[in-house]
């Protein structure tokens, strides 16, 4: 008899839930941040006029962040739970058609008639609305949407990449903060790129030049109305 050795394997995929949130609240901590004390400094700001500056758009970026997910997560879980509903729904009332229709999507991917239909109804005998969520519906314990996980994930990260441009404000000296948070930032968006892709198994080069080039131009452009909001004044 031949023995199945079944090793235990790690995907990426489940790692999406958290990772999505993780990655972009970090790059908008980094990028709001940074591009609020450039342009504030071109503005030529008291150095503690920047640091209340960007300060306060820490926390109101880590609060918006957290309020933003949630609302958007929880969106996204209600209309999860409204197809799930419906599912039960239908499997209550028309088993048989329920049946057929999970096994022409078997078909669809390549069984045949036969095997689709045994497959359909061994899979729907053990799980039915399990196996219309997850083939059906495309909703997996990988996808499914986590409100609460998702905000506290993007306030947490959030506060930990403002705090970063923000730490340079007490360290670089008021001649060339603009210039030290610029580019300290730009290091440290190609570290989270590099960061985040490695976690989730994708190109780090690509990654990286990716978030630093949106945050370059972000705090060009936030620096270039700093300059000229503070000439007008």
């Amino acid at each position: 008899m031949t023995r199945l050795h079944i090793h235990p394997e790690r995907h990426l995929v489940s790692r999406i839930g958290w990772l999505r949130a993780a990655v972009m609240g970090a790059n908008d901590g980094i990028v709001s941040t940074a591009s609020l004390i450039i342009g504030v400094a071109a503005a030529s700001a008291q150095s503690a006029d920047v640091l209340i500056a960007g300060t306060a758009g820490l926390v109101a970026g880590a609060m918006s962040m957290a309020a933003g997910e949630y609302v958007s997560v929880s969106s996204q879980q209600d209309t999860e739970n409204a197809d799930i509903a419906r599912e039960r729904s239908e499997l209550a009332n028309d088993t048989d058609a329920e049946i057929e229709e999970l096994a022409g999507i078997y078909m669809g991917r390549g069984l045949d008639a036969a095997t689709a239909d045994t497959v359909a109804r061994q899979l729907m005998a053990h799980d039915a609305l399990g196996a219309h969520a997850r083939d059906e519906l495309g909703i997996s314990s990988f996808t499914t949407a986590r409100p609460v996980q998702a905000a506290l994930t993007s306030a947490a990260t959030f506060s930990v990449g403002a705090a970063l441009p923000l730490a340079m404000v007490l360290v670089a000296p008021a001649a060339t903060l603009t210039i030290a948070v610029a580019v300290a930032s730009l290091v440290f968006l190609a570290l989270l790129g590099a960061i985040g892709a490695k976690a989730g198994g994708a190109s780090l080069w690509r990654a990286s030049a990716r978030v630093t080039v949106w945050g370059a131009i972000a705090m060009g452009l936030t620096a270039g109305i700093g300059r000229m909001v503070g000439a007008a004044l």
